[in-house]
């Protein structure tokens, strides 16, 4: 009886540090425990001095829990270590399984977004590795020499990095100067030096989004639309998310009911299938839509 509990308490615990948050309701169905028995094992960990991290409803097991460093410290890789590693197994052309192995190794092994090939640019992953470090930690960070993309400026600046973006290549940033959230491309900057400040504008890091046709902003701005078969069929062939947002209706056609960040890429949609989509309770859109339409004839007619 007692070899059977160690027997599920291990298998749960394998389960919880694959780097893969989990809801009781996936653990009991994979590992046919009961959410009470779950429940007390999470807490029998938490007792034991493993860290059990909660991400809303769904739980896993830190590998920086001090039970994993002790028995794997010799092995232990850092953070900024296993971002190199990845970076020259990315670089490497040999795709056998042993490479493949161990590219699939460390994306299990190490929580963070990283790993994602930037490929042996050592700028590129000293920049990434420090930003990382920097919203782990919650600090702030020097963007030195950062050329802007507009005005070709070098300057230094101050910001609050929060959230990545674009496959990892952008970073969005409180800026302490401007007091406003900007995004920025990581390999402009000639190197990032974390600083000894902790944030001290996180409510002011607002979520930035990105919508069905791959515009991102602070805002969303809800659009309703009524799209034939073959308006449905592209959108759903070009992001299959949309599906979740569509609802088929009596007549054969498909409400879609959807928030934008900018009219500019339903727009561009929209005119695009005109003859195929009807716009409805979205006044503002249907307004955006008119001054493009009077826009285009004018610059036809001249």
């Amino acid at each position: 009886m007692e070899l059977e509990k160690f027997d599920r308490q291990l298998r749960l615990m394998i389960l919880l540090t694959q780097n893969h948050a989990l809801s009781v309701e996936d653990i009991s169905e994979q590992l046919h425990l009961t959410k009470r028995s779950i429940y007390r094992y999470l807490d029998t960990f938490s007792d034991m001095g493993f860290v059990v991290i909660k991400e809303g409803k769904r739980y896993r097991l830190d590998h920086t829990s001090p039970f994993f460093r002790q028995i794997t410290d010799k092995i232990h890789l850092t953070q900024d270590e296993a971002i190199m590693l990845n970076n020259i197994l990315s670089a490497i052309p040999d795709n056998s399984p042993q490479v493949r192995h161990l590219r699939a190794k460390l994306k299990q092994l190490y929580d963070y977004k990283a790993l994602a090939s930037h490929g042996i640019d050592e700028h590129v992953a000293k920049n990434f590795a420090t930003l990382f470090e920097a919203i782990k930690s919650e600090r702030a960070v020097l963007l030195k020499s950062y050329t802007s993309p507009s005005s070709g400026k070098v300057s230094n600046r101050l910001v609050e990095p929060y959230l990545f973006l674009s496959e990892n290549t952008e970073i969005r940033c409180y800026e302490v100067e401007t007091g406003m959230n900007k995004t920025f491309k990581i390999s402009r900057a000639e190197s990032i030096e974390m600083l000894d400040l902790t944030w001290s504008h996180k409510d002011k890091h607002t979520p930035i989004y990105t919508d069905l046709f791959h515009f991102s902003g602070e805002e969303q701005i809800p659009v309703k639309l009524l799209l034939g078969t073959l308006s449905a069929s592209l959108l759903l062939e070009e992001c299959p998310a949309a599906e979740q947002e569509m609802q088929l209706q009596e007549d054969g056609r498909f409400l879609l009911s959807t928030k934008v960040c900018s009219f500019k890429g339903v727009g561009r949609f929209v005119l695009g299938l005109f003859d195929d989509i009807e716009v409805v309770d979205s006044p503002d859109f249907l307004k955006f839509l008119q001054e493009k339409v009077e826009f285009l004839t004018f610059k036809i007619k001249k």
